[in-house]
């Protein structure tokens, strides 16, 4: 057994049963992850992201409808959109407000052509209602955005998981990448670190009704100590210190991120 695949296996001991420990991209992923119409900005850092493995992971096809819950500067957008223009459809689910929903029309404008049938949809976070169908995506997908929830306080997340719920077949995934703070730290970091226990995610998806389908390391960064000054704004791409110890933190690298995959029952 090569040292990659013990690394991959070892920690997969501790963990429950529904933990995967890798699944190949498919070619269609792969040619999307490697589109030369990529940002060379956001390219940079598959080495953190991991897009080809995560989309992999989450049974992402280009046949799906997928949302992407805030995609933010699309960075996801990017690779998401052209894979599903053809036999699939992506939608952007943004806040209800004016300039959430501009930002997002401003990314969709720029992929052009490459985003052919992508659409918009919106979905109201404290009241946890959406303009996307009931029971018309087939995944879900929310890349470091649960710790906004979270911090949001009051019934956000939980209403907004309820909306993720609904809004997926019965079968359907909702998959989420977020930054992972160690189960046994003070809880009360959540509400200001932009770090969250594994447990937390769980339990705002099995009380929506989703059950937990595996997880993987693949995001995971050994070197994040979770416990930074400015939580974990402090390491890239933010760098919120600016030039104070820069280069540690980038020695470091981006967050230790935990990578779940959940199912919404079929019955």
């Amino acid at each position: 057994m090569n040292k990659m695949l013990v690394a991959l296996v070892v920690p997969a001991l501790a963990l429950p049963a529904a933990y995967v420990v890798a699944q190949k991209a498919s070619p269609a992923i792969a040619a999307a992850v490697a589109s030369p119409s990529r940002t060379p900005a956001n390219v940079a850092r598959d080495r953190y992201r991991h897009p080809a493995e995560t989309l992999a992971f989450f049974g992402v096809r280009p046949d799906q409808t997928v949302v992407e819950f805030l995609p933010s500067g699309g960075w996801y957008t990017e690779i998401l959109a052209p894979l599903l223009s053809g036999k699939g459809r992506y939608v952007g689910l943004t806040g209800t407000s004016q300039k959430a929903q501009d930002g997002l029309a401003g990314v969709l404008a720029k992929g052009g052509d490459r985003y052919k049938g992508a659409t918009a949809a919106t979905l109201d976070a404290a009241a946890g209602t959406s303009s996307v169908p009931d029971g018309s995506a087939d995944v879900v997908l929310t890349f470091r955005n649960v710790h906004n929830l979270i911090m949001a306080g009051g019934q956000t997340a939980p209403n907004s998981f309820k909306a993720f719920y609904r809004m997926l077949k019965p079968g359907g995934t909702l998959g989420v990448v977020d930054h992972r703070l160690p189960e046994g730290a003070d809880t009360a970091a959540e509400m200001k670190s932009g770090y969250l226990k594994r447990s937390t995610v769980v339990r705002l998806a099995e009380q929506a009704g989703f059950r937990l389908a595996g997880e993987s390391q693949v995001n995971a960064n050994a070197k994040d100590t979770h416990d930074w000054p400015e939580g974990v704004w402090t390491l890239p791409p933010v760098l919120r210190r600016g030039d104070v110890d820069r280069a540690k933190y980038l020695a470091v690298g981006e967050s230790d991120r935990m990578t779940l995959k959940f199912v919404k029952p079929a019955r």
